[in-house]
């Protein structure tokens, strides 16, 4: 079963195209989960598949063309991740907007111009590089978190499916129930037209938010972020080596003998600890992240409001999600070597 056949009977043949030019064929050795796959946590460890970014590209595709039927949405959906680096989010942790997690899309239009393989496929579409570009122009591509986009729908669908385990069947139902609606700003946006199926949804969705800004997801990142820096410094990478896969950049870590151990070390990493004091002779950070949520529009019997004006129990969940500061020192526990 191809990835994308529970969004979509198929897609059309000119996203197969886009998609399988070398350009996007290098995000399948660039993961969604930023490096924490290669950890030795539990959670990667019990994962049916790997989550690769040209997976997601392609879901994300799918649903928008689902929804939309326009080739020029649906095309930026699946170019949205492509100037993703190596190890994706860790990049900006490096490049200090791990707060935004942003920097890591400056170069999606020269990535899409320098591909003769993507600019003549878009010609013969009738689209121009400007088209495609930008996907957060498109509202069902990508809007503002808590709003729910085809991209935020993907990548929680796709971690509920392929991390945590969820059955196809929940999957289908929830993507049935959503429909295009007018959010409180006029703009498109998903929708759910019943609130069991939105319930569903923001399990699943809560319980990756909580995931992604994890004592253990934060540590890893700028465990990673830091061991880039110094390789950077070291010369024993470039800045566009960053941009080629992690397989690539793996093995220029592990060519040199100092930068191969401490991703050895990173490999055994089995969780973490934390201690509101800086503990003393140890790798330790305390660092924030960027906190996703949705908050989907429901339909109602007097019309569309938000998940959490229907759910004091999810209501009082994201609060207490959206409170957490951060403020401790969090450092790693390893399995034997």
């Amino acid at each position: 079963m191809a990835y994308t056949d529970l969004y979509l009977p198929a897609l059309p043949p000119a996203l197969c195209a886009m998609a399988e030019t070398p350009a996007m064929q290098r995000l399948r050795r660039v993961g969604m989960h930023c490096g924490c796959e290669y950890t030795a946590y539990p959670l990667y460890r019990a994962a049916l598949a790997p989550y690769s970014r040209c997976l997601h590209s392609l879901g994300t595709a799918a649903l928008v063309w689902r929804f939309t039927h326009d080739l020029a949405q649906a095309a930026a959906g699946l170019l949205h991740d492509i100037a993703t680096p190596a190890f994706a989010h860790v990049i900006d942790f490096l490049n200090g907007d791990h707060m935004m997690q942003e920097s890591t899309e400056r170069r999606t239009h020269a990535m899409i111009a320098s591909s003769p393989e993507l600019t003549a496929l878009l010609a013969r579409s009738g689209l121009t590089v400007a088209d495609v570009d930008d996907y957060h122009r498109y509202p069902i591509a990508d809007n503002d978190s808590p709003r729910l986009s085809a991209d935020r729908l993907e990548y929680t669908l796709g971690n509920a499916r392929l991390v945590f385990h969820a059955p196809d069947t929940m999957i289908r139902a929830i993507c049935g129930d959503l429909f295009v609606g007018q959010n409180e700003d006029g703009a498109d946006e998903l929708c759910f037209a019943h609130a069991a199926q939105a319930d569903a949804f923001t399990r699943l969705a809560l319980r990756q938010s909580q995931w992604f800004v994890s004592d253990d997801d934060r540590f890893s990142m700028q465990y990673l972020a830091d061991l880039l820096r110094d390789a950077l410094n070291a010369g024993a990478l470039t800045i566009d080596d960053l941009y080629t896969d992690e397989e690539t950049v793996i093995a220029r870590l592990l060519a040199v003998p100092a930068l191969a151990a401490r991703w050895q070390d990173y490999r055994r990493i089995t969780g973490t600890v934390s201690t509101a004091h800086r503990p003393e002779g140890v790798y330790a950070v305390r660092v924030a992240a960027k906190k996703r949520s949705i908050d989907p529009l429901v339909r109602t019997g007097s019309g569309l409001r938000r998940y959490t004006a229907l759910s004091a129990t999810y209501a009082a969940q994201l609060a207490a999600f959206r409170a957490d500061g951060f403020d401790r020192w969090v450092q790693a526990v390893y399995e034997s070597p």
